[in-house]
């Protein structure tokens, strides 16, 4: 089993108030073996294709977010909540594998891909494995959670669709960008928290409120995501800087920069709207970093942060609450910013 430290460049890492908890090397463990149970198979072959990216590590913050919001209050996460928890990491595993695809990747978290290694067809297909076995595991917690989950997975896929139709739209609505983080990454991190309510048993008030928790999280998560692939330098990253607009993904804070007057919103739609080699991508790279569209992306960010903290007013006093308190603005944090 590979060491569960082991960390991408990316938001938030190591640094989360999720890993300050008493309990939460031992619960990182639980999620780490229940992972790994879950993606073996009796064909050798199906288990490589499936584990390979669990084995490549990862922060496993998706389970951890089931398992805290499963603690607030004081109450312990069972076996159940960590499983719950794993159904979320496995969706975020099997997408992964297909936006490989798509993307055309050859590497991920300082591995090859699947597709790179194996082929697309055997990517797609040890994808819908994960997908599969996710749905497996949230079936055995009941009917809601197993709807939810499935519904989850339709979100995805509609915040992948929404982002494939403005690939290289340089007049692409913010609304589109906030509807596709939304759902491709905002609404799996409140499931996430979700889950972990509704096995721990929690009210409908508490269940409701860490829901909202884990949208707002997540989506501060992609947004200082976004900020990092302009912000932080190749090798910081482990891929070329800028890479999203190079693929043709005009993230938040180039699409500020693209609002802005006194030519410079000209100059970068200029070198857009098309693939990019190498020459101009540091071009539009150095555009972007110089001008205020980064900083307006944070602030939209702190508006997510402050929304976090405003939901942990509703639960419970205690050391996971407080967790889930700090966690949205150590993530904002990670731009250099304070919340």
């Amino acid at each position: 089993m590979p060491d569960p430290s082991r960390r991408r460049p990316g938001p938030e890492g190591d640094n989360s108030p999720l890993l300050a908890l008493p309990s939460a090397a031992a619960d990182r463990d639980r999620i780490e073996q229940a992972i790994h149970d879950a993606v073996q198979t009796p064909d050798p072959y199906l288990t490589e294709l499936a584990s390979h990216l669990v084995v490549a590590g990862g922060k496993r913050l998706r389970p951890l977010v089931t398992v805290v919001a499963a603690q607030v209050g004081g109450a312990e996460a069972s076996d159940d909540v960590v499983r719950g928890g794993v159904a979320c990491e496995l969706v975020h595993l099997g997408s992964l594998y297909h936006d490989d695809v798509i993307d055309e990747s050859d590497q991920r978290r300082g591995v090859e891909t699947v597709n790179a290694k194996w082929g697309n067809l055997q990517a797609i297909l040890a994808g819908d494995f994960l997908l599969s076995k996710a749905s497996e595991l949230a079936a055995a917690l009941g009917t809601e959670v197993a709807a939810l989950l499935a519904r989850t997975i339709g979100w995805l896929c509609q915040g992948e669709i929404e982002q494939l139709r403005h690939t290289y739209d340089t007049r692409r609505p913010e609304e589109s960008y906030f509807s596709s983080i939304n759902n491709k990454t905002a609404v799996l991190y409140g499931t996430a928290a979700r889950i972990g309510a509704l096995v721990a048993g929690h009210d409908r008030a508490m269940v409701d409120a860490l829901t909202e928790w884990g949208s707002a999280y997540g989506m501060v998560f992609q947004i200082v995501d976004d900020i990092l692939d302009i912000v932080n330098t190749s090798e910081q990253l482990g891929k070329p800087a800028g890479h999203d607009m190079e693929e043709g993904v005009y993230t938040l804070p180039v699409l500020r920069t693209l609002e802005l007057d006194h030519g410079v919103g000209d100059e970068l739609r200029s070198l857009l709207g098309k693939p990019l080699d190498a020459t101009e991508r540091d071009k539009a790279l150095a555009i972007v970093r110089a001008n205020e569209g980064v900083e307006s992306a944070r602030a939209t960010a702190r508006r997510f942060v402050a929304d976090a903290e405003t939901v942990c007013d509703r639960l419970p006093a205690g050391d996971a609450t407080d967790a889930l308190r700090a966690a949205p603005g150590v993530l904002l944090e990670s731009v250099g910013i304070p919340a």
